[in-house]
């Protein structure tokens, strides 16, 4: 039984005191209208009209019901409306890494109002990322990707404690943190442990950073997972680690950061969305320009401010 549609004979022919006059209103025919209150009846268990009289009138059991009915009624017209304003409204979601810019991200919201579109970012793990566009939670993300068949790309690099002094850095190899010889009665340091934040915990960059470490003998035990980022910064500020990240998530908490120079080793992102209607991915190119810009990707502009001038990587090896 199409409920709503018998409420709806219902409360009209209540209104109008008259069948026909309810079904010109609904525009049916009346044989309909009555069968669907006959429907009514049935399932109410009693008559909701009085049909013996030359004009119709609601019974004790009709008035009773008709509040309800109207109700259910209303509720019904405003989830309808509520659904029409949501398609209208194009929201979409966006699914970014958690060291995005804020400002940069900020930008991607307001371009986004300039079209009519609304969007909502959401800061997610890699493969939640992925996942979200698989069940249509998301409509567009930042996926990882192997930096060489990537869109744009993002230069990782080691963060340390602050310092004092200013050198311009250089690009810092792997082999540097190898535990450097002591002299005579000099203490032993331990060698700081490099902690890897979960956006680099994918498989299309452990497999080579592994490959990386093992080729500049670094033990693996020097190489762990970060847990949470908060956390993982605390210890690197306080000279306790060393963070794999990008420069930009680096400078915004005022830690020293030197780039590997390994280019392998480069983040790689693509701006995805679900397929469109001709099988591909349609995703604007000015959403993509400012998520690249917003990641730190390298050539999307200004993403975190004027560039500082970071420790040199031999301080950090001397730490290491």
């Amino acid at each position: 039984m199409d409920l709503l549609a018998h409420l709806e004979a219902y409360v009209a022919t209540a209104d109008e005191a008259s069948f026909s006059r309810a079904a010109d209103r609904l525009g049916i025919a009346q044989p309909l209208l009555s069968r669907r209150i006959k429907t009514l009846e049935g399932r109410f268990g009693g008559p909701l009209f009085d049909r013996s009289r030359r004009q119709v009138t609601t019974t004790e059991l009709g008035v009773l019901l008709l509040p309800y009915a109207r109700d259910v009624l209303d509720r019904a017209q405003r989830l309808r409306q509520a659904a029409q304003s949501a398609r209208h409204a194009r929201v979409r979601a966006v699914g970014v890494p958690a060291d995005c810019a804020p400002a940069a991200l900020a930008r991607a919201l307001h371009a986004g109002t300039e079209r009519g579109i609304t969007l909502g970012m959401r800061e997610l793990p890699p493969a939640e990322r992925e996942s979200g566009l698989s069940d249509g939670s998301l409509a567009y993300a930042l996926l990882r990707v192997a930096p060489e068949r990537a869109a744009f790309r993002v230069p990782l690099g080691l963060a340390s404690a602050p310092a004092d002094t200013r050198e311009v850095s250089r690009a810092l190899h792997l082999e540097e943190l190898r535990p450097r010889r002591r002299r005579t009665g000099e203490p032993a340091v331990p060698p700081l442990p490099v902690l890897v934040l979960i956006e680099d915990q994918v498989p299309c960059f452990e497999d080579r950073f592994a490959r990386a470490v093992a080729r500049a003998g670094l033990p693996e035990g020097r190489i762990g997972p970060a847990g949470p980022a908060a956390d993982a910064l605390t210890e690197t500020l306080a000279g306790r680690a060393l963070l794999l990240c990008a420069e930009s998530y680096a400078r915004r908490y005022d830690a020293r950061w030197a780039p590997l120079g390994d280019t392998a080793l480069h983040r790689g992102y693509d701006v995805s969305a679900p397929p469109g209607p001709r099988g591909t991915p349609d995703v604007p190119q000015w959403l993509t320009r400012l998520l690249g810009t917003a990641v730190g990707a390298a050539g999307h502009g200004d993403t975190g401010g004027p560039r500082a001038v970071g420790d040199a990587p031999a301080r950090l090896a001397a730490r290491g």
